[in-house]
């Protein structure tokens, strides 16, 4: 039996991460309701760096320490001020704004993938990419949401170039350190740069709280390996359509938990971003049996 080629592999990580995030996303707009928003950001990536800690033990400090750690300020800088500024955003817009413009980071993503990195963006990656989002406005509908506001809009763009340049950073450090070390020092950084605005709003959580951010921090962490596993065997053009597949996720775990079924526009959106992902997948493994 043939195995799958690294393009597919990296793109089956990807659909593992969005699982993983849309589980997280989920618990954390549980807990954001509960406590200051920034301070579930910062505890949960310091719950996240305290999950790190048994790989720290079974690799060492010496291989646990970064290869490139000026590369890894750089990508924990660019994901708090990501954080900051969605934080800023949300309360100015509504859920679907919110939605609509978080998948606009694909399009980021592979623009700088083509521009930095200097990564092929053939005709099948855009198609897909630009498709798949498509298939998320028909699902949100941005035209029919009320009571966002342009400033909102823009913030939450901005946000989304902010965590694309996190995202391709992470790439860049696939070729110096290991996906475990990318991961953890990720988690250091956001804790270190976001926790003194974190003790500002500072309020004790309940022992409930504390074991949903220590699975957050589970959670969190294995998403981000998945996702750095998935940028160190192919390119980050190549699995950003994927990334839409958490809007199906979002929808089963809406219905498993809270018995709400999916609207017509939903399962056509769904159908649309399913196509897309489905033939990228399809186009990338004849393009690897050629080349083998």
């Amino acid at each position: 039996m043939q195995l799958p080629g690294p393009t597919i592999r990296a793109m089956l990580w990807m659909a593992a991460t969005g699982l993983l995030f849309t589980m997280l996303n989920a618990t954390m707009k549980v807990l954001a309701h509960q406590l200051d928003p920034w301070l579930v950001g910062a505890l949960r990536y310091a719950m996240g760096a305290v999950v790190m800690l048994p790989v720290v033990l079974r690799l060492g400090l010496r291989a646990s320490w970064p290869k490139a750690p000026r590369m890894q300020f750089v990508r924990g800088a660019f994901h708090t001020g990501g954080m900051a500024i969605w934080f800023i955003a949300l309360p100015l817009v509504s859920l679907a704004e919110l939605t609509a413009m978080s998948f606009a980071g694909p399009i980021f993503i592979c623009l700088g993938a083509a521009m930095f990195l200097h990564e092929r963006m053939t005709g099948a990656r855009w198609a897909a990419v630009l498709v798949g989002f498509a298939g998320v406005m028909l699902v949100v509908k941005p035209w029919a949401a009320s009571g966002g506001t342009l400033t909102g809009n823009l913030l939450l763009l901005c946000s989304g170039v902010v965590f694309a340049g996190s995202f391709l950073t992470a790439k860049a450090l696939t070729r110096y350190d290991r996906p475990e070390v990318v991961v953890l020092w990720q988690h250091l950084w956001v804790t270190f740069l976001g926790l003194p605005v974190a003790l500002f709003w500072w309020s004790p959580p309940s022992l409930v709280q504390w074991g949903l951010l220590a699975f957050c921090g589970v959670v969190g962490s294995a998403g981000h390996y998945c996702m750095t596993r998935a940028f160190r065997i192919a390119d980050i053009s190549a699995v950003q359509s994927v990334k839409f597949l958490e809007l199906i996720w979002a929808a089963i775990l809406s219905w498993a938990i809270f018995s709400t079924l999916p609207s017509g526009w939903t399962v056509a959106g769904g159908l649309v971003i399913f196509a897309s992902t489905f033939l990228l997948a399809r186009h990338e493994s004849r393009v690897a049996g050629r080349a083998a």
